[in-house]
């Protein structure tokens, strides 16, 4: 399951490219702004937060206790949630050992398939159970849901009688695209060039040249993304340095405000409103979690990724006030009551201690 087909490997490097030519007629980057992204090593991102993001949302894995001690005995041996309570702090202990000295790697650096495998473990006990579960937003059930993209979930899904949007011929005509069969995912056949990509993981140099360069870099995670966790993500930015420091110094916890739209209280567009994730800003880098959003953020929580594209662009200079969108032309009240913390759960080994009977209350 380990992949680096993902935007977070190419559009920094994208950037970094524009930012190289140094043409302003052209390329004038003012701005990135990343969903979900895979920017650092996949075994921090998609493998170690495992256990951890199972226990938080302990009530969408209802798995048996045998299989959850069997998990808990794995996790133990990998070493990987002793490893998450150890270096996702803020700020950060400091750099992270190498791949090849990551938990859950045997003596030549490689590996352990026990270790290396516990994510698809849980995607398959909880597909016992769930069989409509989804790993892009974990909190999916059945009946299965199809979408006119015919990727709702975990496979690919395609209703009796429906037809993919994009492999109809009248609407390639319309958007001048091939008459070529059109898939949401390959998911078994080579899309890159020889299927490989040796380049260097954005954390280590593009990344922090374009927060560096725009000062105006956003990554926002969902919450319920079991594709890549928001831990793991965590765990990569706090081993990247930019602005001349390493990672965040601080916990990303203050409130993320969606407001509520002028057309909000339609039913044909209606959207998330209120606090709805957690962010910090330092340096140049904005990291926002999102709320109740799966993988792919625009798609699960459209008015959030509104909110923060209206931020990349400078039309919003805050994320913790309640400034109406700027395209609503007589924007309802918003709360003037304080918003207190963020909502998203954030660098969970600070906020809760794992144990045999599940999450302990905070202190």
């Amino acid at each position: 399951m380990l992949t680096r087909l993902n935007s977070g490997m190419y559009c920094p490097y994208i950037a970094n490219a524009m930012l190289d030519d140094n043409d302003t007629t052209y390329f004038a980057v003012g701005g990135m702004m990343l969903y979900d992204p895979l920017i650092a090593d996949d075994i921090l991102t998609e493998v170690i937060p495992t256990l951890q993001f199972v226990d938080y949302w302990s009530g969408l894995f209802p798995l048996n206790d045998t299989f959850r001690a069997s998990l808990r005995a794995r996790d133990a041996d990998c070493g990987f949630s002793a490893f998450v309570e150890k270096h996702l702090i803020f700020p950060p202990l400091g750099p992270l050992p190498p791949r090849s000295s990551l938990p859950g790697m045997d003596a030549r650096g490689t590996p352990r398939a026990e270790c290396i495998d516990l994510f698809d473990d849980v995607v398959k006990g909880v597909m016992d159970i769930n069989p409509c579960f989804n790993v892009y937003h974990v909190s999916t059930a059945c009946p299965l849901q199809w979408d006119v993209l015919g990727f709702p979930g975990s496979f690919p899904y395609l209703a009796p009688g429906a037809r993919l949007y994009f492999n109809r011929s009248d609407v390639k005509e319309a958007i001048n695209a091939p008459q070529q069969t059109w898939e949401t995912c390959r998911l078994y056949e080579p899309v890159f060039v020889n299927n490989k990509d040796s380049s260097q993981l954005p954390v280590e140099r593009v990344l922090p040249r374009v927060i560096d360069a725009t000062q105006n870099v956003v990554i926002a995670h969902g919450a319920l993304d079991m594709v890549l966790y928001a831990n793991g993500t965590l765990l990569g930015l706090q081993n990247m340095t930019w602005g001349g420091q390493l990672g965040f110094q601080t916990r990303p916890e203050q409130p993320f405000y969606v407001p509520h739209s002028v057309l909000g209280d339609t039913f044909e567009t209606m959207a998330a409103a209120g606090v709805f994730g957690s962010y910090v800003t330092e340096r140049g880098l904005t990291y926002i979690g999102v709320a109740l959003s799966g993988h792919m953020v625009p798609q699960y929580a459209p008015s959030a990724a509104y909110r923060q594209l209206e931020f990349v662009l400078g039309r919003v200079n805050c994320l913790n006030c309640t400034v109406p969108f700027t395209t609503d032309g007589e924007p309802p009240p918003q709360s003037q009551q304080p918003l207190g913390t963020g909502t998203a759960p954030q660098g969970w080994s600070n906020m809760a201690v794992f144990t045999e009977m599940g999450p302990a209350q905070e202190c």
